[in-house]
């Protein structure tokens, strides 16, 4: 059956015409019928700690993902036509206010998961991801966490802030929304503020791999990492885009050195196939900070292409 909702056809208009959706396809705000995918943006970047920009995240990549066509080749699977995928525009959101904004991305997240729809969300910074997760966790009780990120996000506050983009897997723990022997977070770098700064999301479970470890795995040694700590429970997929080396994701707001490259976290996400994932996002992209040739932008838009085609291989 071919899917409600596709992008059109490219070599009926140009790709640069239309309003701005992910990947073209279509903007369908309220309707849930008929949709395997939602693509939502949260602009939101008043919880970082370092470059805001992140609130124009959601219009970046939606600007960059133009050029995403349906056949994926790695993975030989005609991605927009096997899944229904519409673009439901932008959360509603209250700049300066994260704790409240969860709150509102949770309100309007869980109908959609409740529908059996698999979201993938656009951001805006990591703090998003607390919104997110209580939506899922709602429906499918606690998740595991698969993370690619530059940092684990465990800390307690920023300058007595506990809603920030640095805190919110130590929230939803406190939640009861993850489960930390199921969660594997990977590609932590750069200094820190002490030893404990890992050590202590460890002992409460977390599997932490650096970056400089993660680097040494094939993929499939990461698929087989991931398979054995989430198991077959519901399972949640993030990635920040700092997990990226600088040099080919700049336009982030806490950026480290030493980073993946593209290549290397596509394949990460590759050898993810077959895996069920109720949701994914895709967060800290911050265009203001991005080359004129929109290189963080258009990153961003294929990892969250791969994501879209590992929900169209998904059993």
């Amino acid at each position: 059956m071919t899917p409600r909702y596709q992008p059109p056809e490219a070599s009926q208009a140009p790709r640069y015409t239309g309003i701005r959706t992910f990947a073209r396809a279509p903007h369908v705000p309220d309707d849930l019928d008929g949709v395997d995918v939602a693509v939502v943006g949260v602009p939101f970047d008043t919880a970082t700690s370092m470059r805001p920009g992140a609130r124009f995240g959601p219009a970046g990549i939606r600007d960059a993902s133009l050029l995403l066509r349906p056949w994926n080749p790695a993975q030989e699977v005609d991605v927009f036509g096997s899944i229904s995928v519409a673009d439901r525009g932008d959360l509603e959101v209250t700049p300066g206010n994260a704790e409240r904004t969860a709150t509102q991305i949770a309100e309007q997240l869980e109908p959609v998961v409740q529908a059996g729809i698999t979201t993938l969300t656009l951001g805006g910074d990591h703090s998003i991801v607390l919104g997110e997760l209580r939506a899922h966790a709602a429906v499918h009780g606690p998740l595991a966490v698969v993370l690619l990120d530059a940092h684990a996000d465990t800390w307690e506050h920023y300058y007595g802030e506990r809603y920030f983009h640095g805190t919110p897997f130590k929230r939803a723990l406190e939640e009861g929304l993850i489960d930390p022997h199921r969660s594997l977070l990977a590609g932590m770098r750069g200094s820190l503020y002490a030893a404990s700064d890992l050590d202590e999301p460890r002992s409460w479970g977390f599997e932490i791999v650096p970056c400089e470890e993660l680097r040494t795995w094939t993929p499939a040694h990461y698929a087989q990492r991931v398979s054995a700590r989430a198991g077959d429970g519901p399972a949640f997929l993030s990635f920040d885009i700092d997990v990226l080396d600088p040099a080919f994701a700049p336009a982030t707001g806490t950026p480290e050195v030493c980073g993946l490259l593209p290549h290397e976290a596509i394949a990460f996400l590759r050898a993810l196939r077959g895996r069920r994932f109720t949701g994914f996002d895709l967060v800290e992209v911050a265009p203001p900070y991005d080359t004129q040739a929109q290189v963080t932008a258009l990153n961003a838009a294929n990892v969250a292409y791969e994501m879209l085609t590992l929900r169209a291989l998904a059993p």
